[in-house]
């Protein structure tokens, strides 16, 4: 725990100027990231009676060791450069909205050469247009079901559409009408680019000139009594309705707007949005957060909406926020949303008629989410928190082991040996600090056992935390970069130790990785091994193992963290199995180089469908001529 006083700015060091600073730890991992209309007057206020502050801000300036800022023009600039900081170095102090699931959306990827209508999750890509979100992946199954009659775009996936074009025969999907098939050119990718165009314009809410059109089709056919045509027309227009219907009216002034609605306490607060377009709800989302900061609603709305917008781009951006209170700063969170949206947007609290209404149910949802997280988080939290101080006590601990990190090796017979490397923080894994090793021996023909294996992953893992530990003077300014990168300021990839190790094994496991420390003189972190036969927890230097009683939740945490090493690993060393395999079979086909059978397997996806192929298709594919492809026939179908 650091003195705040030891890192305080000297005084008249501070410029009285719009700006963001950092504040962040004895590893140089920044903790925390602010904005203040006054660099000066903001800085001040931390570095005043630690007993005057609230108990999460002590919790911040004792965690950290140093802070900087950047100046900047204006406080629309401060805005856009602080939700830049928070969502690239992820400060663990800041207040984060995290969805409360993984939403799916609509999305049509207008960037390809054939566009293709899909159910997409994560984070959104540039040149694909999203509808939504939704709450169910099936709600947009149906719903692109119905209006596939009416706008058969494609929908396959991409070896699919290969496959198709290479035989020259289309999918069900083409053969029930469902798909313009675009393959097998029955219509070309400038027509089939209308049809995704107009497929969008009508989720995007332009659907009068739609049915107004089939309608006027419809009866023309009927006047030429050409009676199965309108039929078809009427049973079109009948699926455009319904998928209309599923979306009520909720504003009948057709507004775009997003409706916002927050609930909460001291500790932590639900927040819930309908996106509602053209007067329709057209996607709903949910976020649960945890109060790590002394903010009042209005900074917390802030904070939201550049979370929320951020990323989005314009057409994100509607024309109309209606939130429960005004942000702090409204006029610049305006102006800075008017920027991505290329026109002004208006932020206000409805207050009667039905906005008010709608915005009085999304804050029902709101209640009901806090509610439901509270219920799930209870038994989560207390679970956590036990694990890690029974771990603690077992392992004779100083402290709970925040960050945990486990090791495990796979290999088949000694062949392809990977390891993984999973990483849990408060008892909860942390993904994206995954690591994954090519184990790779003396010779770099892999390790001869287990143990080798175990050493050399270990050695790799702290060799790169020293290294990244390492104050580097850079050669322009002179300043130190140490654990974080000075381009992109991020974390190097390995620049913070855990508070415990865990390899999966027994004694020569835990020998190996022992030894490996000891070798590069890493001291402070403790190291254990879970024997999976009897889930013995053996120490370095002991003759006798750990006993965790069988209903301990701190042997419960070491088995999940152990169970998602071995799964991680077992991942990695399948893909490589798998290349190896692939390359090893068709190595043997003479005349066919790497760029030859990256076509063939960009062209069928797979060995096994490439087994599958005929020659005429095999030769279908460009670069491949009627004796290669008989060649690989040979190879693959002895």
């Amino acid at each position: 725990m650091a003195d705040p006083a030891t890192y305080r700015p000297a005084p008249g060091e501070v410029p009285d100027s719009p700006g963001v600073y950092r504040f962040a730890d004895e590893h140089g991992r920044v903790v925390y990231v602010g904005k203040a209309k006054s660099l000066r007057s903001r800085l001040n206020s931390y570095f005043g009676d630690l007993a005057g502050l609230h108990p999460r801000t002590q919790q911040m300036v004792t965690t950290a060791a140093s802070v900087q800022w950047t100046v900047v023009g204006t406080e629309v600039e401060a805005l856009a450069l602080e939700y830049s900081w928070i969502k690239e170095l992820d400060p663990r102090f800041n207040v984060k909205y995290r969805d409360d699931k993984s939403y799916p959306y609509l999305a049509v990827t207008l960037d390809e050469p054939v566009p293709r209508a899909q159910v997409m999750r994560g984070a959104k890509r540039k040149g694909t247009r999203y509808f939504g979100p939704y709450a169910h992946a099936w709600a947009i199954r149906e719903t692109v079901d119905l209006l596939l009659r009416v706008f058969p775009v494609r929908t396959c996936s991409t070896g699919v559409y290969r496959r198709a074009a290479t035989s020259g025969r289309p999918c069900l999907l083409g053969y029930i009408d469902k798909c313009s098939a675009p393959c097998v050119g029955r219509v070309t990718a400038d027509e089939h680019r209308v049809l995704a165009e107009d497929f969008c314009d009508f989720m995007a809410g332009s659907t009068a000139k739609f049915t107004r059109r089939l309608t006027a089709e419809m009866n023309q056919a009927a006047a030429e009594l050409d009676f199965e045509r309108a039929a078809r027309l009427r049973d079109d227009l009948e699926a455009l309705t319904k998928a209309m219907e599923r979306n009520a009216v909720v504003l009948p002034d057709g507004t775009d707007a997003d409706v916002f609605a927050l609930v909460g306490d001291e500790l932590e607060a639900a927040v819930q949005v309908f996106h509602v377009r053209d007067g329709r709800i057209r996607g709903q989302r949910g976020w649960v957060v945890e109060k790590v900061e002394d903010v009042d609603d209005a900074a917390l709305v802030e904070r939201l909406l550049s979370q929320v917008y951020g990323g989005d781009g314009p057409a994100g951006v509607p024309r109309e926020v209606l939130v429960p209170v005004l942000p702090t700063d409204v006029e610049q969170v305006s102006a800075w949303l008017a920027g991505l949206r290329g026109s002004k947007v208006r932020i206000r609290v409805p207050q009667r008629g039905d906005k008010r209404e709608l915005a009085a149910r999304v804050l029902a949802n709101a209640e009901h989410a806090l509610a439901l997280h509270r219920t799930r988080r209870a038994g989560d939290l207390t679970t956590r928190s036990q694990a890690l101080r029974e771990l603690a006590e077992a392992l004779d601990l100083d402290t709970a082991p925040l960050r945990i990190e486990c090791y495990d090796v796979s290999h088949n017979q000694g062949t392809y040996q990977s390891a993984s490397m999973v990483v849990f923080e408060d008892g909860l894994p942390r993904k994206g600090e995954y690591r994954l090793f090519t184990v790779r021996g003396e010779h770099g023909d892999g390790a001869s056992d287990d143990t080798a294996a175990m050493h050399e992953v270990i050695s790799r893992r702290f060799r790169r935390y020293l290294a990244d530990q390492e104050q580097a003077p850079d050669r322009a300014t002179g300043e130190v970069s140490g654990p974080v990168d000075p381009e992109t300021g991020r974390p190097r990839r390995f620049a913070y130790p855990p508070n415990l190790v865990v390899v999966d094994g027994g004694p020569p496991q835990v020998a190996a990785a022992a030894a490996a420390m000891d070798q590069l003189g890493v001291t402070g972190v403790a190291l254990v091994g879970l024997a999976k036969r009897l889930e013995e927890v053996w120490l370095p230097d002991d003759d006798a193992p750990v006993v965790l009683p069988r209903a301990s939740q701190g042997l419960y945490l070491l088995q999940r963290v152990r169970d998602e090493a071995h799964r991680f690993a077992i991942a990695a060393h399948r893909k490589r199995r798998s290349k190896g395999m692939t390359a090893s079979a068709l190595d043997a086909v003479p005349g066919l180089g790497p760029a030859r059978r990256q076509a063939l397997l960009a062209a069928f996806g797979s060995v096994r469908r490439l087994r599958e192929a005929s020659v005429a298709e095999i030769a279908a594919v460009p670069t491949i001529g009627p004796h290669t492809a008989a060649a690989v026939v040979a190879a693959l179908r002895p």
